[in-house]
């Protein structure tokens, strides 16, 4: 049978959220407002944040928390290539400058050693990704003494030391598009921290650099997430750690079905509780694989087979003049294989099998 799971399944929610949805749309309070407020209040809570703002999607979260750092015009930001591209192009929108560093192609996450190698007196800030779901080591890049933001687009709901990820840095960011691990209808994003100014700076910026629709004390955006989406996801953040522990079952069970003895298995990084937004395998047949699993009907895909620092966009910050061989590593032999929170045993069966017959 078809196995093609890359997502959180809304299905069973599907009544509760259409009255969500009628309760918010009757309110008529459809930008900002309670609902918003509420969320903003609850997801800081669950991650035990200080502050919690809601924008509009994840790509205007990371561009708004680099504005309300303080980054200026030519500021440097150490990024990984190895990431989807709005960790890169949301450095370049707020205006400042990407420097790709190396990750470690076990974890696909940096490293401290990968980061400081990419330091220089101009850097202003340090973007940490928590790539599909695992929790880079945001405490020893603190100790480097430049704020850290956690990209956490993938990683709702991951812990590092008993911590969540998104309460590790100097802020981070979420995005809540529909495949996310804690989804809403739509785009929908978040920036959270625990320094009041940041978290002020943030809320002035999201809503046209204006506190009163009167007085505009910077140029900023138009980026507010609205009620509707907080509406749902203040319905759905109670079940998001039931859901990744789903996730994490279905990690185990390709572990149990020998998934290992066929391609190396995802890592998490020590301390870390991964939140498998994406379960990423690595192989040296990673498109032998894939030509395999797409015959027999099995959803598998590669995310990042060209690294952001040869996008054509992305190339003038370093192209192939940067040698980053854990990024040339991770990029050729990633594979992500289903995972969601309706994976059955079944399905990671007939994946393991498909595996098995393209090691033969």
């Amino acid at each position: 049978m078809p196995v093609s799971l890359f997502a959180t399944s809304l299905d069973a929610y599907q009544d509760s959220i259409a009255e969500r949805l009628a309760a918010v749309a009757a309110d008529g309070r459809y930008i900002l407002g309670p609902e918003v407020a509420s969320f903003e209040r609850e997801f800081a809570g669950y991650l035990g944040a200080e502050h919690c703002v809601g924008v509009a999607n994840g790509t205007d979260a990371l561009t708004i928390a680099l504005r309300a750092l303080g980054l200026q015009s030519g500021d440097e930001v150490v990024v990984p290539s190895f990431t989807f591209y709005a960790s890169a192009e949301a450095i370049v929108n707020a205006g400042g400058v990407p420097v790709f560093c190396d990750i470690d192609p076990q974890s696909f996450n940096v490293t401290r050693e990968t980061v400081e190698r990419a330091v220089t007196p101009r850097t202003r800030a340090i973007m940490a990704v928590h790539l599909f779901g695992n929790v880079a080591p945001v405490p020893e890049l603190l100790e480097l003494g430049l704020p850290v933001v956690e990209d956490a687009a993938q990683a709702a709901g991951a812990t590092l030391d008993g911590r969540h990820a998104g309460a590790l840095g100097t802020v981070a960011t979420f995005s809540f598009f529909p495949s996310k691990n804690l989804p809403c209808l739509g785009d929908g994003g978040a920036i959270v921290t625990n320094d009041a100014e940041v978290a002020e700076r943030a809320r002035l910026l999201r809503f046209h650099g204006s506190k009163d629709k009167v007085t505009y004390e910077d140029v900023g955006y138009n980026s507010r997430l609205d009620s509707l989406q907080a509406g749902v996801l203040r319905l759905l953040l109670p079940e998001l750690d039931g859901w990744i522990e789903s996730r994490r079952a279905g990690a185990h069970a390709y572990e149990e079905e020998g998934l290992g003895q066929y391609v190396e298995l995802p890592r998490p990084a020590p301390g870390c509780e991964h939140a498998y937004h994406l379960y990423v395998v690595r192989s040296e047949r990673a498109d032998e694989l894939l030509e395999t699993l797409t015959e027999r009907g099995i959803g598998a895909r590669a995310y990042y087979r060209r690294p952001v620092h040869l996008q054509p966009a992305t190339a003038r910050f370093g192209g192939t003049s940067l040698d980053l061989p854990g990024t040339a590593e991770a990029a050729r032999t990633h594979l992500a294989l289903p995972m969601g929170t309706q994976l059955s045993r079944e399905h990671v069966a007939e994946v393991v099998a498909a595996c098995a017959a393209t090691a033969l």
